[in-house]
């Protein structure tokens, strides 16, 4: 193709339209993503809203995408990639390779981390360049439609939980059932935990039983949820994934002795936690960052392993505006996932 189609925006809030572009040639260490789908995934309103820095418009959003490799620059064969190559990009789009935590392997926290979408343009598109050591590989078994929300929203809560102190057996709390909580207690199950889904109302308990919560606490009914945790026992890690401080908050004097509260739902307003809260019983609270590459197929494995899927709305990439918005408003339950084809 000579020409690509993108959905950007031209100014900080704008409406998306479609443009098309000439298709680019990767440069030096990078290749070329034919992109067959990509989440929409609530991060993506800080960088149309204009909210981060660096950003400039027009803007292409879209950091969960999957597709196949239709052009490698040079080098990128030595990265071991090849044309026709299926393959994932998450919040992790490449780091700086030189920097204190690069040095140390641990690229999440890069200052330079490359976000696709804030670094370079994102997947809200028919094809995307991005660094060679930004894919991962998405195994036989997963969709494309699949595989782009796992780049994100999957290892997100499948490392948040991997790298908790959690051990199978443990009472271990996922808060919040939507795009990344139903797939934060999918996975605690899978590793064996005693699963709690935390959530809004009595009507949502027979959805959590069927992602594989053996319990469902109602954040709306009369007994806390703090209480409610500590007479099943005290929670040893809390996955908060609802961006809400004060549902957060109400969690804590639920962890059990040396409990950790992992936060993971982006949220600007502080926590309400005291320091005696957390001295009292020397209880943890932690933030966690999404995952590299490498932590993505990790996280594909897991999930191709135990028949783990997100729950996905396709739209045509031409609804883009009409797809972000529904994902905004919060009408969206799940993930929307714009298609290519």
């Amino acid at each position: 193709m000579s020409t690509y189609r993108v959905a950007q925006v031209t100014a900080a809030q704008g409406p998306f339209e479609i443009v098309e572009r000439e298709v680019p040639l990767p440069g030096p260490g990078h290749v070329r993503i034919a992109v067959e789908a990509c989440g929409i995934c609530h991060s993506d309103t800080v960088f149309v809203n204009g909210a981060a820095p660096g950003i400039t418009f027009p803007l292409v959003p879209g950091h969960e995408i999957a597709g196949r490799i239709d052009a490698l620059g040079e080098g990128a064969r030595d990265k071991g990639w090849s044309v026709g190559d299926r393959v994932t990009v998450g919040w992790f789009g490449g780091s700086c390779g030189h920097c204190t935590p690069c040095r140390q392997g641990d690229f999440m926290v890069c200052p330079n981390l490359k976000v696709p979408g804030w670094a370079y343009d994102g997947g809200f598109a028919e094809a995307v360049i991005v660094p060679a050591d930004a894919p991962a590989r998405i195994p036989d078994a997963l969709a494309a439609v699949d595989a782009g929300p796992m780049a994100c929203a999957g290892v997100t809560t499948y490392n948040g939980l991997r790298r908790s102190p959690a051990r199978a057996g443990d009472l271990v709390a996922v808060l919040g059932i939507g795009g990344l909580g139903h797939l934060g207690v999918q996975y605690a199950a899978a590793m064996g935990f005693e699963t709690v889904a935390i959530a809004r109302g009595a009507g949502k308990a027979d959805f959590a039983k069927q992602l594989g919560a053996h319990h469902y606490i109602d954040s709306t009914a009369d007994t806390s949820v703090a209480e409610a945790l500590l007479a099943l026992g005290g929670a040893k890690v809390v996955l908060a994934t609802a961006a809400s401080s004060s549902a957060i908050t109400a969690t804590v004097d639920g962890l059990a002795h040396r409990g950790e509260l992992v936060a993971i739902g982006v949220e600007t307003e502080p926590l309400g936690i005291s320091p005696f809260q957390l001295l009292e019983s020397g209880k943890v609270v932690r933030g966690h960052p999404s995952g590299t590459a490498q932590d993505v197929q990790d996280t594909m494995a897991f999930s191709a392993l135990h028949g783990i899927r997100p729950m996905v709305e396709p739209v045509p990439l031409d609804e883009a505006d009409e797809a972000y918005r529904k994902m905004e408003s919060g009408a969206a339950r799940f993930r929307m996932v714009l298609t290519t084809h």
